[in-house]
Formats: C-alpha cells, structure tokens, sequence
C-alpha cells in the first residue's frame, strides 16, 4: 500500500510517499517522547527489553565531549547490559537504522533524535542541510523489518528561544517529531516517569 506523510515545512521535501510492503512495519514502531529527565529513555529500555529478539542494536547518537557526557555514557551502558550492541551514529542514523532494520530477528532502540539534530546542526547551521535528512529518517523506520523504538526530546513547550541557532532547532526538532509520530504505531508522552500514551493504533484497530 502507499503511505503518504506530510511534513510540517512547505517546501519540495514536504511530502513523503513511502511503498510499504503491508502496515505490519509500521507496527513494530514506538515513539518515546518527553522532556529533559523524565525518564523516557529508562520507559524506552523497558519497553525493549520486554521484547523478544534475537539480537538487540543500541544506536547512539550522543558526542561525548567532555568528562560529565562520557560519565553519562557508561553509565547507560552499564544499564542497558551486554546482551546490546552497541552502534554509534553521530550523524548517519538513517543509514544506520536501515541497516539494521534489515534483519527481522533484530530489535532496535534509537536514543536519541534530539542529539541527531544538534549534530547536524553543528555540522551545518543551515536548516536545509538537516531538514533534508528527516524524510530519510523516517524511510528508514518504516522500512525496516524488525521493532524499532525512538527515544525524542519534546522542546517546544517553553518560550521561544532568544537566537536563530536555538530556533531554528526547536523548529527542527519539533518537525521531526511530527513525522516520525506519524508513522509510529505507537506513541507514548513519558512525565515525571510515567508514561502517557497518546497514540495505539493496536488498540484503536486503526
């Protein structure tokens, strides 16, 4: 069947149309999303550890630029434990998730976006330059043949940032969020560590 996405921007990269062999992939999707600290990405590893798989991939996409972020590193290392493999996509997450994603008996936990964006936008701080990946993104989720689960930050719900650079990723973020929630089957809004669902296609029968 074909599924058409609109993305938030007006532009020629607005509209997606993704060839889905059946809406099967799309429900292997969940979307993890909340603010700083809230425990999204604790509900996220849950979530796929209550999973079967014969093999689970980490993708990280956080730099660790200083001592405090390599500290945080290890500690969720530890905590995800040795039966995750780990792979880094500072940058290349579509590929990454793609290729991944080709194995059926794979699980993959993607955390997080957010730090996607902020890397591409120290690449290029131009908003096309990151803009232009997030159809890619998201033809790499459904595509794949396997669960996938996104961990996201939700940066929209305070004032607008003083700067171009900060609204310009606040913008981005918020229209990545957008499109990958709407090809998720499953949506969840984690506050102070409990999770809201917002959207279940399972359980709507939609």
């Amino acid at each position: 069947m074909l599924y058409a996405l609109c993305l938030p921007h007006r532009s020629n990269l607005s509209r997606l149309t993704l060839d889905l062999e059946s809406e099967d992939k799309l429900a292997q999707v969940m979307f993890v999303l909340g603010g700083c600290r809230c425990g999204k990405s604790r509900y996220a590893l849950e979530a796929a550890q209550s999973l079967a798989a014969d093999r689970r991939v980490f993708i990280a996409t956080a730099v660790a630029f200083d001592d405090e972020m390599r500290e945080r590193v290890t500690r969720h290392q530890a905590e995800r434990g040795r039966e995750w493999v780990t792979v880094e996509a500072p940058l290349e997450l579509p590929a990454a998730i793609a290729a991944q994603g080709r194995q059926a008996g794979n699980l993959v936990l993607v955390d997080c976006l957010t730090f996607w964006i902020n890397n591409l936008l120290l690449e290029s701080p131009e908003p096309a330059a990151a803009q232009v990946k997030i159809p890619e993104l998201v033809a790499a989720v459904a595509g794949a043949r396997c669960p996938v689960i996104l961990v996201s930050n939700e940066v929209g719900a305070g004032i607008v940032p003083e700067n171009r650079l900060a609204r310009t990723f606040r913008d981005l973020v918020g229209s990545m969020n957008q499109a990958v929630a709407a090809c998720a089957a499953r949506v969840v809004w984690v506050v102070a560590g409990i999770p809201v669902p917002v959207k279940d296609k399972a359980e709507s029968g939609a």
